[in-house]
């Protein structure tokens, strides 16, 4: 009997580990890549062509990409476009980053009142300036015991960009940049999808 429940405690420890490297491998940031439907990442780049030398270019992130890295992604993105299409520079025309925000609350994982034992229960000792020394029990209604709810914010940022490609020497206006510049300095920060 103890073997059995020995057993089972293995097979399920294992289970659990096997599971937690299972979704630690893809719990990650969105990489520079194209999106597409059904990859094993959520997100990427997409564009569409408005005219000769206009597109709309898109990165959408998943839930572990922060704006920064989205919005940079995209003006990579511009950059990379430009060049593609035999242009030497590009002018954002329109811009707009959304944001994507979700509340969850949960009980929290760790809330199990006092684990099964009926009669032990845990207080604390506490001090106030003009209260002093107050105690705390479990079966008051405290704020400190928070309620046993884990409550947990999600975020998802989208950027789109308007951008028009032009030739030659790069104007100096506020909203245009030179292509092959904008891509060899953020060439470094670019992190691409792993492969399998």
């Amino acid at each position: 009997m103890i073997k059995n429940v020995l057993r089972r405690k293995i097979v399920a420890a294992s289970a659990s580990l096997s599971a937690a490297l299972l979704l630690s491998s893809c719990m990650t940031a969105t990489p520079y890549q194209p999106e597409v439907r059904g990859q094993r990442i959520h997100g990427g780049y997409s564009e569409q062509r408005l005219a000769n030398n206009r597109f709309r270019v898109t990165f959408d992130g998943n839930t572990l990409t922060s704006r920064e890295r989205v919005e940079g992604y995209l003006l990579y993105r511009a950059a990379e476009l430009t060049i593609k299409e035999g242009f030497d520079w590009f002018r954002i025309v329109d811009r707009e980053t959304d944001r994507d925000r979700r509340e969850y609350i949960e009980p929290s994982p760790f809330y199990r009142p006092w684990y099964g034992y009926v009669y032990w229960r845990p207080y604390w000792r506490y001090y106030r300036p003009h209260y002093g020394w107050q105690y705390w029990y479990p079966y008051e209604d405290n704020p400190f015991w928070a309620d046993g709810i884990d409550v947990r914010t999600v975020e998802e940022f989208e950027a789109h960009a308007e951008i028009e490609m032009g030739h030659g020497i790069t104007p100096h206006e506020k909203n245009i940049f030179d292509a092959r510049k904008v891509r060899d300095e953020l060439e470094p920060s670019i992190e691409r999808p792993k492969e399998r």
